[in-house]
């Protein structure tokens, strides 16, 4: 899917019941205007980690965020920080 489209990315991750790890702005952009339930995303904004590294950080996430994560959860993930927000945006809790 690397050549697929962020929508079609999207798409087929809720199918799927996936959770999507990126690079990439687009995908929480999509997702906050759409008022989409889903599907999850992480999104990394550390460059240049070693995939070892980026595989132990990612345990964490998804282990320190399981249940957001399986309810629908946009996750961003800096050097000093993780922020965590539950889908769609904007709802009352």
């Amino acid at each position: 899917m690397s050549e697929a489209a962020d929508e079609q990315i999207l798409a087929q991750s809720l199918r799927q019941n996936a959770t999507v790890v990126t690079l990439d702005a687009d995908f929480h952009s999509i997702l906050a205007v759409s008022g989409a339930i889903g599907p999850s995303v992480i999104r990394i904004r550390i460059q240049g980690l070693a995939a070892r590294a980026m595989v132990e950080l990612l345990v964490d996430v998804l282990e320190g965020y399981r249940s957001e994560l399986e309810g629908g959860a946009l996750v961003t993930v800096k050097r000093r920080k993780i922020t965590c927000h539950r889908l769609p945006i904007g709802r009352s809790e």
